[in-house]
């Protein structure tokens, strides 16, 4: 669809946004009903944002509560609510403090800042360029595009920032090569979201905390996609113990679909983030902290986490007999937990809109990919009813490729 499509469809809406024609009007749990009366299993989850499904009741009656008391109070006040759901990040991870932003990419912001601050606070400011990797996604602001290198989200927005330069993904040889005297630290998501559902081995994340413990540069992780339960344990850096970053950016899930985000840092690596050095008009206020809340209590419960690994087993053993049986449409299964990757044959953004057809709704990604990113309180017959409308777009496109 062309650009001035784009814009037909929502004239007074800037168009940066190749969007289907679908409209919604409510949600429950892995189902969204469109304005024209359509159900649609979503396996899209608002990107893995909707972790615990639509109109989930805990989430309602948290931000119900909330907002017959306080919405919105500066950061200037003290704000119980955001140290209530500090302490309970930290409790829970390696971290010692947190930052409270209103999206992933403000998440990451704050963590480049919080790395070259650490530098600067040990009498290095020379030290404040970031290693990212090939493929890497970690939003859209200035800063964060040209972490992730993605030329496609560069290009038309004048000269690179300086300080910032791509690894190739779990080559690291290559970080080893590109670290030098200016290096502040490095920034990976340790399952790739957009560029393909990539993941790293917990031998390769040990590995990199080794090496940037010898270089003495700070390892941050992007879990926005990948934490909160979506790999199968609450962080996926939790997979390879001893893998532990310095910074770590959490969002999506956190606010099970309200703005939330989040950066988490050691003391040590937080030392530079003193009165004045970063802020927020909202992040952190009292009715998203209620909701943050909520969302963490649930999230973590073991039993949940059990299930995502259950499921998400389950649905790859399905997925594999899949490409067995398409192999020329489904060349590889990839990812980890609820955050599964399937690299197609066919042209993914053709997949999407065959799947759309069998009211199935997927995500698409790099490298050819197509995600399945469902609320991870998806139960297993939901999830066999997803892959088998994914066999009937398999089956779809098959045919018409025969046709």
């Amino acid at each position: 669809m062309s650009a001035e499509n784009y814009a037909s469809t929502m004239p007074h809406v800037m168009a940066v946004y190749g969007r289907s024609p679908l409209a919604f009007e409510r949600g429950e749990g892995v189902r969204l009903y469109s304005t024209d009366g359509e159900v649609y299993l979503d396996c899209v989850a608002g990107i893995a944002t909707n972790g615990l499904g639509h109109a989930n009741p805990v989430l309602i009656e948290a931000l119900t509560r909330q907002a017959h008391k306080l919405w919105h109070v500066s950061n200037i006040y003290k704000i119980p609510e955001q140290e209530a759901l500090a302490k309970r990040l930290t409790d829970a991870s390696f971290a010692d403090v947190v930052f409270f932003a209103n999206s992933g990419a403000e998440a990451v912001e704050c963590a480049l800042k919080t790395a070259r601050k650490y530098h600067s606070a040990n009498g290095s400011p020379e030290r404040y360029e970031i290693i990212g990797f090939e493929g890497a996604f970690h939003g859209r602001t200035y800063a964060t595009i040209n972490a992730a290198g993605n030329e496609s989200y560069i290009e038309g927005f004048g000269p690179r920032l300086p300080g910032y330069v791509q690894a190739k993904f779990g080559d690291w040889d290559d970080v080893r090569f590109k670290i030098g005297p200016n290096t502040a630290g490095v920034i990976i998501e340790p399952v790739q979201g957009e560029g393909g559902a990539r993941s790293l081995s917990p031998a390769q994340m040990l590995e990199l905390r080794e090496i940037c413990t010898q270089a003495g540069i700070l390892l941050i992780y992007d879990e926005i996609q990948c934490g909160m339960g979506r790999s199968g344990k609450l962080y996926a850096y939790e997979w390879a113990p001893g893998a532990e970053p310095d910074i770590m950016t959490i969002a999506k899930a956190l606010g099970g679909g309200f703005p939330i985000g989040a950066c988490l840092a050691t003391q040590e690596a937080a030392r530079g983030m003193l009165v004045g050095a970063h802020g927020s008009t909202f992040g952190g206020n009292p009715l998203a902290m209620a909701v943050g809340i909520a969302a963490f209590d649930e999230l973590a419960k073991p039993a949940l986490l059990d299930h995502v690994n259950k499921v998400g087993n389950a649905m790859r053993q399905q997925l594999e007999r899949l490409k067995e049986q398409y192999s020329d449409i489904v060349l590889d299964i990839r990812g980890k937990g609820l955050l599964i990757g399937i690299k197609l044959g066919p042209n993914n953004r053709d997949f999407m809109v065959m799947a759309r057809d069998h009211k199935l709704l997927i995500a698409g990604g790099g490298d050819n990919c197509i995600r399945m990113l469902p609320p991870l309180n998806i139960t297993l017959e939901e999830a066999e009813e997803a892959v088998q409308r994914l066999e009937m777009a398999c089956k779809a496109m098959r045919n018409a490729a025969q046709a």
